[in-house]
């Protein structure tokens, strides 16, 4: 499992078009399902911050993701350039794997 984690801070009249863009079924998730590999996107909102959000996208492999990247570049950045102004800020947190607890 590649597992991506990013943190927003979106807009704080943007906030109900941002959850429906990021959420498991919008925009986002919807390209990412056209690729193989992708597992799903979870959408988590701040228990102190209304305007603060973290995104989980999962995907089966290192791999998959690449092979998403290189595909869909195109897809991706017209998405991504649809969505400006819905964020004040965004950071990618990092993405992780599953520890070889062999």
């Amino acid at each position: 499992m590649y597992v991506i984690f990013w943190e927003f801070e979106v807009a704080p009249h943007r906030a109900a078009e941002f959850r429906s863009i990021y959420s498991s079924e919008g925009a986002w998730a919807q390209l990412f399902r056209q690729a193989p590999g992708y597992v799903g996107t979870e959408l988590l909102a701040s228990a102190e911050s209304p305007t603060r959000f973290l995104t989980i996208d999962r995907w089966a492999s290192t791999g998959d993701f690449a092979n998403f990247q290189q595909n869909f570049r195109e897809a991706y950045d017209a998405l991504d350039a649809s969505c400006e102004g819905l964020t004040l800020r965004e950071r990618r947190l990092g993405a992780f794997t599953e520890p070889d607890t062999k």
